[in-house]
Protein backbone atom coordinates (compact mmCIF):
# COMPACT_ATOMS: atom_id res chain seq x y z
CA UNK A 1 0.00 0.00 0.00
CA UNK A 2 1.01 3.45 -0.91
CA UNK A 3 1.21 6.09 2.39
CA UNK A 4 -0.65 9.03 1.30
CA UNK A 5 2.31 12.01 2.05
CA UNK A 6 1.12 14.16 4.24
CA UNK A 7 1.19 17.81 2.47
CA UNK A 8 3.24 20.44 4.77
CA UNK A 9 1.34 23.47 4.98
CA UNK A 10 3.34 27.10 5.62
CA UNK A 11 3.82 27.99 9.10
CA UNK A 12 1.73 30.71 10.69
CA UNK A 13 2.20 33.01 13.68
CA UNK A 14 0.71 32.59 17.19
CA UNK A 15 -0.29 35.91 17.70
CA UNK A 16 -1.27 39.01 15.04
CA UNK A 17 0.93 42.10 16.02
CA UNK A 18 1.75 45.47 14.01
CA UNK A 19 5.70 45.83 13.12
CA UNK A 20 7.40 47.31 15.90
CA UNK A 21 10.08 50.37 14.89
CA UNK A 22 9.13 52.61 11.98
CA UNK A 23 10.51 52.18 8.31
CA UNK A 24 10.17 55.52 7.53
CA UNK A 25 13.65 56.50 8.89
CA UNK A 26 16.02 54.07 7.57
CA UNK A 27 18.76 53.53 7.46
CA UNK A 28 19.59 54.73 11.21
CA UNK A 29 22.77 55.38 11.01
CA UNK A 30 25.02 58.20 11.65
CA UNK A 31 24.27 61.97 10.23
CA UNK A 32 26.75 63.43 7.93
CA UNK A 33 25.93 66.99 8.83
CA UNK A 34 25.91 68.66 12.42
CA UNK A 35 23.90 71.10 11.12
CA UNK A 36 20.28 70.89 10.53
CA UNK A 37 19.64 71.46 6.79
CA UNK A 38 16.85 72.86 5.25
CA UNK A 39 15.48 69.97 2.69
CA UNK A 40 12.56 72.56 1.97
CA UNK A 41 11.99 75.93 2.44
CA UNK A 42 8.32 77.48 2.56
CA UNK A 43 7.00 78.07 -0.62
CA UNK A 44 7.62 81.43 -2.38
CA UNK A 45 4.34 84.17 -2.35
CA UNK A 46 5.72 87.38 -4.60
CA UNK A 47 2.88 89.37 -3.20
CA UNK A 48 4.22 89.93 0.01
CA UNK A 49 7.07 91.95 1.26
CA UNK A 50 10.29 89.82 1.31
CA UNK A 51 11.25 88.13 4.70
CA UNK A 52 13.73 85.64 5.67
CA UNK A 53 12.40 82.06 6.40
CA UNK A 54 15.07 80.43 8.82
CA UNK A 55 17.30 80.99 11.74
CA UNK A 56 19.91 79.18 13.40
CA UNK A 57 19.87 78.73 17.59
CA UNK A 58 21.46 76.76 20.44
CA UNK A 59 19.65 74.36 23.06
CA UNK A 60 20.21 75.58 26.61
CA UNK A 61 17.93 74.15 28.37
CA UNK A 62 14.26 73.40 29.84
CA UNK A 63 11.92 74.90 31.87
CA UNK A 64 8.28 75.24 33.14
CA UNK A 65 5.69 77.66 32.87
CA UNK A 66 1.88 78.56 34.11
CA UNK A 67 -0.28 80.14 32.17
CA UNK A 68 -4.05 80.45 31.85
CA UNK A 69 -5.90 77.86 29.00
CA UNK A 70 -7.62 79.85 26.18
CA UNK A 71 -10.25 76.92 25.09
CA UNK A 72 -13.79 77.60 24.99
CA UNK A 73 -15.45 74.23 25.73
CA UNK A 74 -13.05 72.36 27.77
CA UNK A 75 -13.30 71.86 31.27
CA UNK A 76 -9.91 73.25 31.35
CA UNK A 77 -10.76 76.30 30.26
CA UNK A 78 -9.24 79.55 31.79
CA UNK A 79 -7.67 77.31 34.09
CA UNK A 80 -4.17 77.51 35.36
CA UNK A 81 -1.92 74.55 33.08
CA UNK A 82 2.09 74.07 34.14
CA UNK A 83 3.71 73.11 30.58
CA UNK A 84 7.34 72.03 29.90
CA UNK A 85 8.74 74.15 27.65
CA UNK A 86 12.17 74.99 25.89
CA UNK A 87 14.90 77.73 25.90
CA UNK A 88 17.17 78.25 22.78
CA UNK A 89 19.47 80.59 22.81
CA UNK A 90 19.31 83.20 19.74
CA UNK A 91 22.17 85.75 19.63
CA UNK A 92 21.63 87.92 16.05
CA UNK A 93 23.34 86.31 12.96
CA UNK A 94 25.40 88.72 10.92
CA UNK A 95 25.05 88.37 6.88
CA UNK A 96 28.01 88.05 4.71
CA UNK A 97 26.68 86.70 0.79
CA UNK A 98 23.84 85.89 -1.91
CA UNK A 99 23.72 83.41 -3.62
CA UNK A 100 21.19 83.07 -6.95
CA UNK A 101 19.78 79.41 -8.00
CA UNK A 102 18.64 79.00 -11.49
CA UNK A 103 16.09 76.35 -11.67
CA UNK A 104 16.93 73.76 -14.38
CA UNK A 105 15.34 70.78 -15.68
CA UNK A 106 17.51 68.64 -12.91
CA UNK A 107 16.79 70.82 -10.42
CA UNK A 108 18.48 73.96 -8.52
CA UNK A 109 21.76 75.19 -9.72
CA UNK A 110 23.73 78.20 -8.29
CA UNK A 111 24.63 80.72 -11.03
CA UNK A 112 26.56 82.83 -8.66
CA UNK A 113 27.49 84.28 -5.13
CA UNK A 114 28.47 87.59 -4.33
CA UNK A 115 30.45 87.96 -0.72
CA UNK A 116 30.34 91.24 1.40
CA UNK A 117 33.52 93.44 1.96
CA UNK A 118 34.58 91.48 4.90
CA UNK A 119 34.29 88.20 7.10
CA UNK A 120 34.70 87.99 10.36
CA UNK A 121 37.71 85.41 11.97
CA UNK A 122 35.03 83.32 13.16
CA UNK A 123 33.40 82.73 9.96
CA UNK A 124 36.53 82.12 8.28
CA UNK A 125 36.97 79.64 10.66
CA UNK A 126 34.23 77.66 8.79
CA UNK A 127 36.67 77.59 5.61
CA UNK A 128 39.50 75.94 7.33
CA UNK A 129 39.49 72.15 9.36
CA UNK A 130 42.58 73.38 11.60
CA UNK A 131 42.82 77.80 12.08
CA UNK A 132 45.89 77.91 13.87
CA UNK A 133 48.23 75.73 11.13
CA UNK A 134 46.31 77.51 8.40
CA UNK A 135 48.00 80.64 6.62
CA UNK A 136 44.78 82.35 6.99
CA UNK A 137 43.82 83.57 3.42
CA UNK A 138 40.29 82.92 2.77
CA UNK A 139 39.03 86.20 0.39
CA UNK A 140 42.02 87.89 0.31
CA UNK A 141 42.47 88.26 -3.02
CA UNK A 142 38.03 88.34 -3.48
CA UNK A 143 38.37 91.21 -1.11
CA UNK A 144 41.53 93.02 -3.19
CA UNK A 145 39.26 92.65 -6.52
CA UNK A 146 36.25 94.22 -4.72
CA UNK A 147 38.75 97.31 -3.38
CA UNK A 148 40.20 97.62 -7.05
CA UNK A 149 36.90 97.08 -9.12
CA UNK A 150 33.88 98.24 -7.03
CA UNK A 151 31.65 97.68 -9.85
CA UNK A 152 32.68 93.49 -9.95
CA UNK A 153 29.66 93.80 -7.27
CA UNK A 154 26.82 95.57 -9.00
CA UNK A 155 27.51 93.21 -11.90
CA UNK A 156 27.01 90.00 -10.15
CA UNK A 157 23.72 91.03 -8.38
CA UNK A 158 22.76 92.35 -11.72
CA UNK A 159 23.23 88.84 -13.13
CA UNK A 160 21.35 87.56 -10.00
CA UNK A 161 18.27 89.68 -10.91
CA UNK A 162 18.27 89.30 -14.23
CA UNK A 163 18.48 85.18 -14.79
CA UNK A 164 17.70 83.69 -10.73
CA UNK A 165 14.95 82.19 -9.62
CA UNK A 166 15.66 81.81 -6.17
CA UNK A 167 18.10 83.86 -3.96
CA UNK A 168 19.07 83.21 -0.55
CA UNK A 169 20.99 84.58 1.84
CA UNK A 170 24.79 83.42 3.84
CA UNK A 171 24.39 84.29 7.01
CA UNK A 172 26.55 82.70 10.40
CA UNK A 173 26.11 82.83 13.58
CA UNK A 174 27.76 84.27 16.46
CA UNK A 175 29.53 81.97 18.28
CA UNK A 176 31.30 84.01 20.57
CA UNK A 177 28.45 85.46 22.15
CA UNK A 178 27.22 81.86 23.48
CA UNK A 179 29.12 80.31 26.40
CA UNK A 180 30.26 77.54 24.32
CA UNK A 181 34.10 76.17 23.46
CA UNK A 182 33.53 76.55 19.91
CA UNK A 183 35.14 79.09 18.01
CA UNK A 184 34.09 78.01 14.67
CA UNK A 185 30.61 80.21 13.19
CA UNK A 186 27.62 78.08 11.61
CA UNK A 187 27.10 79.03 7.98
CA UNK A 188 23.87 78.28 6.14
CA UNK A 189 22.06 79.59 3.66
CA UNK A 190 18.41 81.17 4.70
CA UNK A 191 16.12 81.87 1.36
CA UNK A 192 14.27 85.19 0.68
CA UNK A 193 11.07 84.74 -0.06
CA UNK A 194 8.07 87.61 -0.99
CA UNK A 195 8.61 90.18 -3.52
CA UNK A 196 10.10 90.37 -7.25
CA UNK A 197 13.99 88.90 -7.66
CA UNK A 198 15.11 92.49 -7.62
CA UNK A 199 13.18 93.27 -4.12
CA UNK A 200 15.10 89.95 -2.90
CA UNK A 201 18.52 90.80 -3.70
CA UNK A 202 17.91 94.33 -2.51
CA UNK A 203 16.66 93.22 0.84
CA UNK A 204 19.66 90.42 1.06
CA UNK A 205 21.77 93.29 0.08
CA UNK A 206 20.65 95.07 3.18
CA UNK A 207 21.86 92.24 5.82
CA UNK A 208 25.57 92.82 4.58
CA UNK A 209 27.70 92.78 7.52
CA UNK A 210 24.80 93.76 9.62
CA UNK A 211 23.62 91.99 12.99
CA UNK A 212 19.76 89.97 12.13
CA UNK A 213 18.26 89.65 15.33
CA UNK A 214 15.80 86.37 15.51
CA UNK A 215 12.76 89.10 16.09
CA UNK A 216 13.10 89.70 11.80
CA UNK A 217 12.49 86.27 10.92
CA UNK A 218 9.92 84.98 13.95
CA UNK A 219 7.15 86.78 16.62
CA UNK A 220 5.42 85.38 19.42
CA UNK A 221 2.84 83.06 18.85
CA UNK A 222 4.07 81.97 15.52
CA UNK A 223 4.43 78.48 14.64
CA UNK A 224 8.45 77.04 13.44
CA UNK A 225 9.88 73.85 12.45
CA UNK A 226 12.84 73.07 14.25
CA UNK A 227 15.49 70.72 12.31
CA UNK A 228 18.21 69.25 13.99
CA UNK A 229 20.38 66.06 14.79
CA UNK A 230 19.22 64.13 17.50
CA UNK A 231 20.96 62.97 20.93
CA UNK A 232 23.69 60.45 19.94
CA UNK A 233 23.30 56.73 21.82
CA UNK A 234 25.56 54.37 20.35
CA UNK A 235 25.92 50.87 19.32
CA UNK A 236 22.25 49.69 20.71
CA UNK A 237 20.21 45.89 20.74
CA UNK A 238 17.14 45.66 19.22
CA UNK A 239 14.91 46.14 22.55
CA UNK A 240 16.15 49.64 22.93
CA UNK A 241 16.56 50.73 19.11
CA UNK A 242 13.26 49.21 17.58
CA UNK A 243 11.31 48.46 20.73
CA UNK A 244 10.77 44.68 20.05
CA UNK A 245 9.40 42.59 22.68
CA UNK A 246 11.78 40.58 25.41
CA UNK A 247 11.76 36.84 25.22
CA UNK A 248 11.10 34.21 27.93
CA UNK A 249 12.79 34.63 31.29
CA UNK A 250 14.38 30.94 30.27
CA UNK A 251 15.64 31.62 27.16
CA UNK A 252 18.78 30.39 26.13
CA UNK A 253 21.77 32.66 24.95
CA UNK A 254 19.69 36.01 25.63
CA UNK A 255 16.67 37.62 26.20
CA UNK A 256 16.79 40.75 24.25
CA UNK A 257 17.14 39.80 21.28
CA UNK A 258 14.49 38.79 17.61
CA UNK A 259 13.97 35.12 17.99
CA UNK A 260 13.87 34.48 14.47
CA UNK A 261 15.33 36.62 11.74
CA UNK A 262 13.67 35.37 8.78
CA UNK A 263 12.75 31.79 6.47
CA UNK A 264 14.87 29.01 4.91
CA UNK A 265 14.03 31.17 1.82
CA UNK A 266 14.75 33.52 0.72
CA UNK A 267 17.88 32.58 2.18
CA UNK A 268 19.03 36.50 3.45
CA UNK A 269 18.04 38.56 6.17
CA UNK A 270 15.33 41.01 4.88
CA UNK A 271 16.17 45.04 5.53
CA UNK A 272 13.00 45.33 7.45
CA UNK A 273 14.01 42.42 10.46
CA UNK A 274 15.28 44.53 13.74
CA UNK A 275 18.81 44.42 13.79
CA UNK A 276 21.56 45.85 16.86
CA UNK A 277 22.98 49.20 15.64
CA UNK A 278 23.83 52.91 15.62
CA UNK A 279 20.63 54.72 17.66
CA UNK A 280 20.57 58.61 18.13
CA UNK A 281 22.50 61.44 15.87
CA UNK A 282 20.13 61.01 13.25
CA UNK A 283 19.45 64.09 11.20
CA UNK A 284 15.46 65.02 11.64
CA UNK A 285 13.05 67.46 11.54
CA UNK A 286 10.15 68.54 14.04
CA UNK A 287 6.62 70.08 12.42
CA UNK A 288 4.76 72.86 14.61
CA UNK A 289 6.65 73.99 17.47
CA UNK A 290 4.63 77.24 19.27
CA UNK A 291 6.78 80.07 20.00
CA UNK A 292 5.93 80.94 23.95
CA UNK A 293 7.86 84.25 24.12
CA UNK A 294 11.05 85.96 22.30
CA UNK A 295 13.43 88.22 25.41
CA UNK A 296 15.72 90.34 25.09
CA UNK A 297 18.91 89.62 26.26
CA UNK A 298 20.97 91.25 29.32
CA UNK A 299 21.49 94.37 28.23
CA UNK A 300 23.09 98.07 29.84
CA UNK A 301 20.00 100.82 30.49
CA UNK A 302 21.76 104.12 32.24
CA UNK A 303 24.80 102.30 33.88
CA UNK A 304 23.16 99.54 35.02
CA UNK A 305 23.05 96.11 34.27
CA UNK A 306 18.84 94.77 33.23
CA UNK A 307 18.42 91.22 33.07
CA UNK A 308 14.46 90.85 33.38
CA UNK A 309 13.65 88.87 30.43
CA UNK A 310 11.71 86.57 32.77
CA UNK A 311 9.31 88.65 34.39
CA UNK A 312 5.46 88.48 33.26
CA UNK A 313 2.81 90.58 33.98
CA UNK A 314 1.67 88.43 37.24
CA UNK A 315 5.12 87.65 38.20
CA UNK A 316 6.81 91.38 39.15
CA UNK A 317 10.11 89.67 39.99
CA UNK A 318 12.80 91.44 38.45
CA UNK A 319 14.76 88.37 37.35
CA UNK A 320 16.35 86.52 34.42
CA UNK A 321 15.98 83.43 32.02
CA UNK A 322 18.52 81.60 33.34
CA UNK A 323 17.89 79.58 36.57
CA UNK A 324 19.72 79.40 40.01
CA UNK A 325 22.44 78.20 39.43
CA UNK A 326 23.14 78.60 35.50
CA UNK A 327 21.57 75.89 32.60
CA UNK A 328 22.74 72.51 33.53
CA UNK A 329 25.57 71.25 31.00
CA UNK A 330 25.30 75.02 29.74
CA UNK A 331 25.75 78.02 31.87
CA UNK A 332 23.93 81.52 31.68
CA UNK A 333 21.57 82.60 28.66
CA UNK A 334 22.89 86.52 28.46
CA UNK A 335 21.65 86.92 24.80
CA UNK A 336 17.99 87.04 23.00
CA UNK A 337 16.21 83.42 24.07
CA UNK A 338 13.23 81.57 22.43
CA UNK A 339 11.13 79.51 24.76
CA UNK A 340 9.04 77.06 22.56
CA UNK A 341 6.51 74.56 23.89
CA UNK A 342 7.57 71.76 24.68
CA UNK A 343 10.90 69.52 23.90
CA UNK A 344 13.19 69.84 20.87
CA UNK A 345 15.59 67.49 19.26
CA UNK A 346 19.34 66.99 20.29
CA UNK A 347 21.52 67.63 23.73
CA UNK A 348 22.15 71.00 25.26
CA UNK A 349 24.53 73.22 23.07
CA UNK A 350 23.21 71.24 19.96
CA UNK A 351 22.69 74.11 17.11
CA UNK A 352 19.52 73.99 15.84
CA UNK A 353 17.87 75.15 12.10
CA UNK A 354 14.65 76.90 12.99
CA UNK A 355 12.11 76.98 9.83
CA UNK A 356 9.17 79.19 9.34
CA UNK A 357 6.09 76.23 9.35
CA UNK A 358 5.74 74.35 6.01
CA UNK A 359 2.13 74.01 6.85
CA UNK A 360 -0.75 76.56 7.29
CA UNK A 361 -2.09 76.24 10.81
CA UNK A 362 -5.81 74.12 11.48
CA UNK A 363 -5.93 73.50 14.34
CA UNK A 364 -7.29 75.85 17.68
CA UNK A 365 -4.46 75.92 19.82
CA UNK A 366 -2.30 76.49 16.95
CA UNK A 367 -3.89 80.15 16.98
CA UNK A 368 -4.29 80.04 20.52
CA UNK A 369 -2.60 83.52 22.08
CA UNK A 370 -0.26 82.62 24.83
CA UNK A 371 -0.16 84.68 27.71
CA UNK A 372 2.30 83.31 30.10
CA UNK A 373 1.92 84.15 34.02
CA UNK A 374 4.89 82.76 35.53
CA UNK A 375 8.21 81.64 34.46
CA UNK A 376 10.07 79.45 36.71
CA UNK A 377 13.39 79.84 37.28
CA UNK A 378 14.50 77.61 40.61
CA UNK A 379 17.93 75.64 39.80
CA UNK A 380 17.61 73.03 37.97
CA UNK A 381 20.38 70.76 39.04
CA UNK A 382 18.25 69.59 42.41
CA UNK A 383 14.77 70.19 43.88
CA UNK A 384 15.10 74.01 43.55
CA UNK A 385 13.08 75.91 46.31
CA UNK A 386 14.07 79.91 45.31
CA UNK A 387 13.69 81.89 42.44
CA UNK A 388 16.14 84.17 42.73
CA UNK A 389 19.24 84.81 45.10
CA UNK A 390 17.62 87.19 46.57
CA UNK A 391 15.09 84.91 47.73
CA UNK A 392 17.36 82.47 48.83
CA UNK A 393 19.12 85.12 50.79
CA UNK A 394 15.93 86.25 52.97
CA UNK A 395 15.09 82.66 53.82
CA UNK A 396 18.51 81.53 54.65
CA UNK A 397 19.67 84.70 56.62
CA UNK A 398 23.43 85.57 57.01
CA UNK A 399 25.38 82.44 56.55
CA UNK A 400 29.23 81.46 57.46
CA UNK A 401 30.33 82.58 53.88
CA UNK A 402 29.01 85.87 54.15
CA UNK A 403 30.35 87.02 57.87
CA UNK A 404 33.98 85.67 56.53
CA UNK A 405 33.70 88.24 53.62
CA UNK A 406 33.18 90.71 55.59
Amino acid sequence: RKRKRKERGMSHRKFEAPRHGSLGFLPRKRSCRHRGKVKTFPRDDPQKKPYLTAFLAYKAGMTHIVRDLNKPGSAMHKKEVVEAVTILECPPMIGVGLVGYVETPKGLKALTTVWAGHISKECQRRFYKNWYKAKKKAFTKYHKKLAEDKESIEKELARITKHCTVVRLLAHTQISKVNLRQKKAHLMEIQINGGSIADKVEFGRGFFEKPIPVTTVFSENELLDVIGVTKGKGYEGVVTRWGVTRLPRKTHRGLRKVACIGAWHPSQVQYSVARAGQNGYHHRTEMNKKIYKIGQGVRTEGGKVVANNATTDFDLTEKGITPMGGFPHYGEVNEDYMMVKGCVIGPKKRVLTLRKSLRAPTRRWMLEEINLKFIDTSSKFGHGRFQTAEEKRKFMGSLKKDRVKK
